[in-house]
């Protein structure tokens, strides 16, 4: 079986707060899995397997910007006087 990580150890991990990382499962950015007694409990028991982490991860990491278009210039020849 895959190891698998609590909220806390997400915190420390990223530096961030646990309303962060809970905020982070509450949205679907990161997939965890409640292992408290009862599904409904008010306090659920988070865990995040290493494949959803590393899914996380992937998602989270910056890609470099499209290169803008460049504008054409008009040939210096024509002269536009209606549009």
């Amino acid at each position: 079986m895959s190891s698998t990580l609590s909220v806390r150890d997400l915190c420390d991990r990223y530096g961030v707060g646990e309303h962060t990382v809970l905020s982070w499962i509450r949205s679907g950015e990161l997939r965890a899995v409640n292992v408290g007694r009862r599904p409904g409990a008010k306090k659920p028991r988070w865990r995040i397997t290493q494949e959803a982490l590393d899914a996380f991860e992937l998602s989270r990491t910056p890609t470099p910007p499209q290169p803008r278009a460049l504008r054409r210039k008009r040939p210096v020849e024509v002269i536009e006087f209606y549009k």
